[in-house]
């Protein structure tokens, strides 16, 4: 089993920038693909980034495109989110996930608690 620990969400005016981290557990993540997604209230949880896990892959929702940076380090068992230039829309709880790589939830087998980003005006 794998686990995975998501850190670095805080409270942060728009326009500014944060990282978040994700740190697996248990089983390495080579090879998998790690995405992370969000959720913000009362929304449905929603694709943000995916990275292959050959780390030469990378995809990004249309609304962050520009802005977000999907990273790997698997040297160190984790994979990062960094997120420039934010607005309100990206409050958020987020979460990142190990294991196919893509927009799609479903494929994806082992997930995060989330860390709360909330962003501001």
């Amino acid at each position: 089993q794998m686990q995975l620990a998501e850190s670095g969400g805080r409270l942060v005016q728009a326009g500014g920038s944060l990282r978040l981290s994700c740190v697996a557990s248990g089983r390495t993540i080579n090879n998998y693909g790690i995405g992370w997604f969000r959720q913000a209230p009362g929304q449905e949880r929603e694709f943000v980034a995916t990275i292959s896990g050959n780390g030469f892959n990378t995809y990004y929702t249309n609304s962050v495109k520009g802005r977000f940076t999907i990273s790997r380090d698997d040297a160190k068992n984790a994979a990062y989110l960094q997120m420039n230039r934010l607005s309100a829309e990206d409050t958020a709880v987020y979460y990142c996930a190990a294991g196919w790589y893509g927009n799609n939830p479903d494929a994806y087998a082992y997930w995060g608690q989330g860390t709360q980003v909330t962003v501001s005006s």
